[in-house]
Parts: C-alpha cells; sequence; structure tokens
C-alpha cells in the first residue's frame, strides 16, 4: 500500500467532507478511495471512521491519526522541497487562505499572473476570514487584514488597508446623510460580525473618537454587506478596494469623509521560515512588490 496517498486520502475525505468530494478533488474514483481508507485502517489494525449515509466522522483512533497523517503529508511536502531547492524552477501546490472580498476584488489577478510567471506552480485559494490552524489545514499562507495578529504566527506586514464609510444614494434620499459620527447611532449600519461589539472609530484633527452603531443585519464576510449597502438596507465600513469603482460611478457615496476609519495592516502570515517552499518565498515577494507599486496600497 502507498501509505503517503492513504494518508493524503483519508485527511481530504475529513477536509472535504465526504469520500465522493475527496475522490473529485484527487482525481481518482470513489471506489479507489474507499480502498485507501480500508488498507488505512488495516495497516493501523483499527478502525478510523464512522460511516453513515448521512456523514462521516472520527473515532477516537481516527483523531489520534488525523494529526500524524498530516504531519506526514507535511514532512514530504519538505522533503520535497529540498531536492527542489537544487533546482531554479519553482514548482508545487501552494495553499493560500483570504477574505473573500481581498481575493475577488485584487488576490485572484496577482495570482493569475504569478502562475504564468511560473507555469509549474499552482495555487489552492481557500477563501474566508475565519481564523484556521494553518498546520492542520496544511496552509502555507493567510493574508489577512487585521491589527490583531496570532503571536504564535510570523507575520511580514505588506501595505495597509483604507476604509470609508458609505451608504447608496436611496437610502441617504430616505434617512438623511450623517453629518457626524455621532449620527450614525440613529442609522441603521450593517456591521461586520467578526468585530464582536460594533463600534466604529474615527480621527479627526488628531482626535480620537468612537460610536457604537447597530442594524437590521451583520455578517462576517464584508462582500454581504456590500451588496446590503448597494440595495439600499444601510450604511457600512467597507475597505476601499472594494468600493473604490462604485464611488466614482456614483452607485455608493462616501460619508464623513472629514473622519477617517484607522487603517487596516495587511500581513501574510506563515508558520516557519526554515522550512519554507521556494515558491512561496517568490509568492510571498511577488505580492509585496505588487503590493508596493499599487497607489491604492498605502505603506
Amino acid at each position: 500500500m502507498d501509505r503517503l496517498t492513504a494518508a493524503q486520502v483519508f485527511v481530504e475525505v475529513l477536509e472535504r467532507g465526504s469520500q465522493t468530494a475527496a475522490a473529485e478533488a484527487l482525481d481518482m474514483s470513489r471506489a479507489m478511495v474507499s480502498r485507501y481508507l480500508a488498507e488505512l485502517e488495516g495497516w493501523a489494525g483499527v478502525r478510523l471512521l464512522h460511516r453513515s449515509t448521512r456523514r462521516l466522522s472520527l473515532t477516537a483512533a481516527g483523531e489520534q491519526m488525523l494529526p500524524q497523517c498530516r504531519e506526514m503529508l507535511a514532512l514530504a511536502e519538505r522533503m520535497q522541497a529540498l531536492g527542489q531547492g537544487l533546482d531554479d524552477t519553482p514548482r508545487g501546490t501552494l495553499r493560500i487562505t483570504c477574505s473573500q472580498s481581498f481575493a475577488q476584488a485584487w488576490l485572484v489577478h496577482a495570482l493569475h499572473d504569478f502562475t504564468r510567471r511560473y507555469p509549474q506552480v499552482s495555487v489552492d485559494l481557500l477563501v474566508g476570514s475565519e481564523a484556521v490552524n494553518l498546520v492542520e489545514a496544511r496552509i502555507d499562507l493567510a493574508l489577512r487584514i487585521t491589527n490583531q495578529l496570532d503571536p504564535n504566527l510570523i507575520a511580514r506586514r505588506l501595505a495597509a488597508c483604507r476604509s470609508v464609510v458609505c451608504a447608496s444614494p436611496d437610502y441617504l434620499a430616505r434617512h438623511g446623510t450623517p453629518q457626524r459620527p455621532q449620527d450614525l447611532a440613529r442609522h441603521n449600519c450593517l456591521a461586520y460580525a467578526y468585530f464582536g461589539r460594533s463600534l466604529w472609530e474615527f480621527e479627526h484633527q488628531g482626535e480620537l473618537s468612537a460610536v457604537s452603531v447597530s442594524g437590521s443585519l451583520s455578517a462576517n464576510e464584508s462582500m454581504v454587506l456590500l451588496e446590503a449597502t448597494l440595495a439600499g438596507a444601510g450604511i457600512s465600513l467597507q475597505p476601499l478596494y472594494s468600493v473604490d469603482g462604485l464611488l466614482r460611478e456614483g452607485r455608493l457615496v462616501p460619508l464623513l469623509t472629514d473622519y477617517r476609519p484607522p487603517q487596516l495592516g495587511i500581513h501574510a502570515l506563515y508558520g516557519t521560515r526554515r522550512q519554507m517552499l521556494p515558491a512561496m518565498r517568490l509568492l510571498l515577494d511577488f505580492i509585496a512588490e505588487r503590493l508596493a507599486s499599487d497607489a491604492h496600497w498605502p505603506h
């Protein structure tokens, strides 16, 4: 039995949620996936999965086996990288995670140019803003827009992200235009759920202020709030990269322009420098250089 492939199958089944999805991801038949799982259980001498028509779940032994399999796969990638280090050609698959808005508005275009330049490199992009364990999820690089960093990860600041308070002309016609941050307390403000208590902060003439806002909708992804803002549902605080074109077109109106929301840092997060894949070093430098050359991203 190819134990490395069996370990990969086991991990994919758990990450994808089903044998069918794992088979599609690995480009093998569902029967082959079942065979690898059965052989892995035979080799381990224990049952690793509870199988039912509705879902898969780990047995106690499977819970112990899963991190071992992930570690085995990570070790195999590092061993492959050692051999590739003797070759100047970057290759391999990089697993990256970032928010939907940043991926859609900017990152996907940068990745397209990068993979055209280095055709032997491919990217597996995990879209989402929630915190993930980079080691367990086998993520090489996380791109996060935040000022609150995980102290257990290595962070490289790449640029800054400006934000803007905005609303649609329709909403403002119906509810009026706020003139000061305190006026937001009387408006329907669409809040970003991951920030917890919805406290919007501003800087004006060197002084900081904050206002507690609330509204009929909160979400964990800014693109959802953007669509609701365009539909006239309320006021939202959006990253400038998402709404710059909409502001120019007049579909959204910037508010409180004399009051600046704090800038957030755009950071690359990763677990280690020592065992970084050569392709990832190139990608990290490529992203940093692309952001540095774009006037939208202050430093």
